[in-house]
């Protein structure tokens, strides 16, 4: 089988996907936007074949790319990018040429706008929060006579933090209104509580082969609106009530053999209308893997290697992957070099030596959100996770 990856260069990581793939006997050609000289050495070598395209946003001249993988390789049977970027081009190139697996055009709406996304998850059975379009001042007003402030706006087709607002009264909400904006927003009663996500897998049924829960104390946006520290944690332990309606999403959205990032709040404080604090309300689902080095981090929680995981899905539709073995909390933290920290680098290293799985920088891309430097660990506990965190992000 033909399988084109598009962007294999950007995380960095993505290499691991190609591996996995060629290794269970996949043809993987590549489409990226980096030279391939620049390519790292694992792309270099699993990649049968690599087109440099300097816009990956040029829907002809991608067009024209996948033409000539396909009349040199013969019929396409997957076409991923797994990264939210380009998921809707992704979709186009599939229809194009007839791509069978994954996601058309029509699919888009559902997995893209946070609007028609709470259909789906009401479907499932989730709990979701009050909103509206966004249209008038006036309609504005009365949504928030409603709910009262503060309120969340956000682009309903929108990436991750990008140009999401936190709006506390009445002339921040005429500020909102104010600018200019080129894409419908969605705006939602606040809610107060930290992200719970379900990551994982799923295969042709749109049932879950494999399944993490990641916890976020501080939501992204948060972090990008204060520009503060930011660490998150995963393991696969995950509470039977939850992961039951993880799999109705996933059901719900009906997506077959993709990764998947689905996330909820967990409320933290009772809110009227909606629900008490400690219940579960469905966020925005994300039908690639998770962001940046997060499949690194999922394969140290695992103690097996995630994206041995996926080809095996995408080849077998199941997994001969061992997963009866010891499994971790796994943990991320990172610092951003606008903080001075209390304790060095080559401290931290030293002092748990025997967690710390992965040390490194992020890259410019990502690092506004996520910090510079990251360090990957793993605990048998919460606890000695997040006692782990206060070590690495005390200040001077």
């Amino acid at each position: 089988m033909n399988f084109i990856f598009i962007s294999p260069n950007f995380p960095t990581i993505y290499s691991h996907f190609v591996k996995s793939l060629k290794d269970r006997g996949m043809t993987v050609l590549g489409i990226g936007d980096t030279p391939f000289d620049n390519l790292n050495s694992e792309l270099k070598e699993n990649l049968t074949e690599y087109c440099y395209c300097s816009d990956l946003g040029n829907l002809q001249w991608m067009k024209n790319t996948v033409d000539y993988l396909r009349g040199k390789y013969g019929p396409i049977s997957y076409l991923e990018s797994n990264n939210e970027f380009w998921l809707e081009s992704d979709a186009k190139l599939r229809e194009y040429k007839d791509v069978i697996n994954g996601l058309r055009p029509k699919d888009m709406d559902l997995i893209k706008y946070k609007s028609k996304m709470k259909e789906a998850f009401l479907r499932a059975g989730a709990k979701v929060a009050r909103y509206i379009l966004v249209s008038t001042l006036e309609a504005s007003k009365k949504f928030v006579e409603q709910v009262g402030y503060p309120v969340f706006a956000k682009p309903d087709n929108g990436v991750g933090a990008v140009a999401t607002f936190k709006i506390n009264n009445e002339e921040e909400l005429i500020k909102f209104h104010d600018n200019q904006f080129h894409n419908q927003y969605i705006m939602e009663e606040f809610v107060e509580g930290y992200i719970t996500s379900f990551d994982g897998i799923c295969n042709d049924d749109s049932n879950v082969v494999l399944a993490f829960n990641e916890t976020f104390p501080k939501p992204i946006a948060e972090v990008v609106e204060e520009d503060s520290d930011v660490y998150y944690y995963a393991n696969t332990e995950i509470d039977p009530e939850f992961r039951q309606l993880g799999e109705r999403v996933i059901k719900s959205f009906g997506i077959k053999k993709r990764c998947f990032h689905i996330e909820f709040f967990c409320l933290t404080k009772d809110k009227e209308g909606l629900g008490k604090a400690g219940d579960i309300v469905a966020l925005e689902c994300n039908m690639r893997s998770p962001g940046g080095n997060t499949p690194d981090l999922l394969s140290l929680a695992l103690g097996a290697s995630y994206y041995d995981v996926y080809a095996d899905v995408i080849c077998s539709n199941f997994t001969t992957v061992n997963l009866d073995v010891p499994h971790k909390i796994a943990i991320s933290v990172a610092r951003k070099s606008r903080f001075s920290y209390r304790e060095s680098d080559s401290s931290i290293l030293a002092q748990y030596a025997d967690n710390i799985k992965e040390f490194g920088t992020y890259s410019k891309e990502i690092s506004k959100a996520m910090g510079e430097r990251y360090f990957f660990a793993t605990f048998d506990t919460v606890e000695e996770a997040l006692k782990f965190q206060e070590f690495v992000l005390r200040k001077k």
